[in-house]
């Protein structure tokens, strides 16, 4: 499970390099964002399942196909809101009592 946590960290940073490097090409890189939002919609709905993948591949659309919200790391605050600020519910010992 732990390693599996940080593979979906690393492809995330990868993912959000990538969308951050269309930023740095002047002419050409709002029509690259225009290819890469799908692209990247479509990777967040594989690295995150149920509908909180599907809400967070909507955001990462949006966040690539409008103009300077390329700096935006939606991939890692995807990652950190699954693994670190979202609450895990805590497990509960139920007990059970056998009459003798």
């Amino acid at each position: 499970m732990k390693n599996e946590k940080y593979k979906l960290l690393r492809q995330g940073i990868f993912y959000d390099v990538v969308g951050m490097a269309t930023m740095a090409i002047p002419v050409i890189g709002p029509f690259l964002d225009i290819l890469w939002a799908p692209i990247a919609a479509k990777q967040m709905s594989e690295m995150y399942k149920g509908t909180e993948g599907k809400v967070a591949s909507v955001l990462v659309f949006l966040e690539e196909i409008l103009p300077f919200t390329d700096i935006i790391p939606t991939f890692t605050l995807m990652w950190l809101y699954s693994f670190v600020w979202k609450k895990q519910p805590t497990p509960r010992t139920i007990k059970i009592r056998v009459n003798e």
